[in-house]
C-alpha cells in the first residue's frame, strides 16, 4: 500500500534525510520524520517553509513532481515593496528569467497569513513596506519562485508552499507530518 505525507518542513531544514559534506551539521528531515522507505517528491529550499510531500511510490513521486504533469503548487509569498498591478500582471503572464520565460502564473496580492513565526524572524526595514502575494506555478525550476518575483522588481523575504495539488498545509503547524 502506498504511503504519502504531508510535511510542514521548517526553515533551515533540508529536504533530505542525511547532510553529507559540510562541517556543521544541519537539521534534516530525519530530524522530523522517523519512518524508513519514504522519500521527498520534490523540493523545497532551506531558506523556504512549508509544504513538502514524501511517499514510497516511485511513480507517484515522479507524478508530483515532474513538472510535465503541471500539478499547481501555491506560495504565499512575502515581498519587499507593494507590487502594482503592473508587477502583477507580469507574473500572471510570464517573466523572463535568465534560463527562459515562465509559464504563467496566478497571482494576487492578499493579506498577512495568519502563520507560524518564523526563526529567524525576517529582517524588518522600517523604511521599506512589504506585503503578500499568494503565487500558483504549475512547473518547478530551481528557486523559481524568488528569481519571478525579484524579476518584477520585489524580492521575497519569507516563502511558505501552502499546496501543491489536493495536498495543503492548512491544518498542519510547523515541524509537523501527517500520514494522507
Amino acid at each position: 500500500m502506498t504511503r504519502l505525507i504531508r510535511f510542514n518542513k521548517p526553515y533551515d531544514v533540508l529536504s533530505q534525510f542525511t547532510d553529507r559534506g559540510t562541517e556543521t551539521t544541519r537539521a534534516t528531515l530525519s530530524s522530523f520524520i522517523d519512518m524508513p522507505g519514504v522519500y521527498p517528491a520534490g523540493r523545497l529550499d532551506r531558506d523556504s517553509e512549508g509544504l513538502l510531500l514524501l511517499t514510497d511510490d516511485g511513480r507517484l513521486q515522479a507524478r508530483i513532481a515532474d513538472p510535465k504533469f503541471k500539478l499547481p503548487k501555491t506560495y504565499l509569498v512575502q515581498v519587499e515593496g507593494e507590487p502594482d498591478a503592473a508587477a502583477l500582471d507580469l507574473l500572471r503572464t510570464g517573466v523572463q528569467l535568465k534560463d527562459g520565460p515562465t509559464r504563467p502564473a496566478q497571482a494576487e496580492r492578499i493579506d498577512a497569513p495568519a502563520l507560524w513565526p518564523r526563526d529567524p524572524p525576517i529582517r524588518y526595514r522600517a523604511s521599506i513596506p512589504d506585503c503578500w502575494v499568494k503565487l500558483t506555478i504549475r512547473e518547478g525550476r530551481n528557486r523559481q519562485v524568488r528569481r519571478m518575483t525579484a524579476a518584477v522588481g520585489h524580492p521575497t523575504l519569507r516563502l511558505v508552499r501552502w499546496s501543491i495539488g489536493e495536498w495543503s498545509i492548512a491544518d498542519l503547524p510547523s515541524g509537523e507530518w501527517r500520514v494522507v
